[in-house]
């Protein structure tokens, strides 16, 4: 490893760490995400299986591509995201609303009644659209204790600010 090699990976190596651990979890969270609801034998009961997986597709969507995207910046630092994922994201951030809208729809049309499934159905499909809107517009995820004062400042992602760099 040449000297510049050693400083670049000193100085970044706790952002790598956490880009690592941002990715990762994303990752995670969306197999979470694909595995509970057919495990949850009340939202079978109240015959709400398909709403569940229209508003858990755009979430496993956005999340997968959030660590994706975490990856891929923890790779290419301290540069930005190559164009060519450039140009995919900015693709993504025009297709994720039409699949949200669409999977909208879709709970809709297979709405399961009033039922405590009904209400798990409507937080995982706008926790879809928050998780849309964290990555492609504003940010939104800071930690409890200053998510107020944070939040608004409407500071713009990581991800807007690669694409806008690209």
């Amino acid at each position: 490893m040449t000297g510049r090699e050693t400083a670049v990976a000193v100085r970044f190596g706790p952002l790598r760490k956490r880009l690592l651990s941002l990715g990762v979890g994303e990752i995670v969270a969306a197999a979470v995400f694909a595995a509970v609801p057919a495990n949850l034998a009340f939202v079978a009961a109240d015959g709400a299986e398909a709403a569940l997986w229209f508003a858990v597709a755009p979430l496993l969507s956005v999340l997968v591509q959030g660590g994706v995207y975490w990856l891929l910046a923890r790779k290419h630092l301290p540069a930005t995201i190559p164009p060519h994922f450039a140009r995919i994201y900015r693709g993504l951030r025009v297709l994720d609303p039409i699949v949200i809208l669409g999977c909208g729809i879709g709970v809709v049309a297979t709405w399961p009644g009033p039922s405590l499934s009904a209400v798990l159905v409507v937080f995982v499909w706008l926790f879809a659209a928050a998780e849309y809107i964290n990555y492609f517009h504003i940010r939104l995820a800071y930690p409890w204790p200053v998510w107020v004062g944070r939040v608004g400042r409407r500071s713009t992602p990581r991800l807007v600010r690669d694409l806008r760099a690209v």
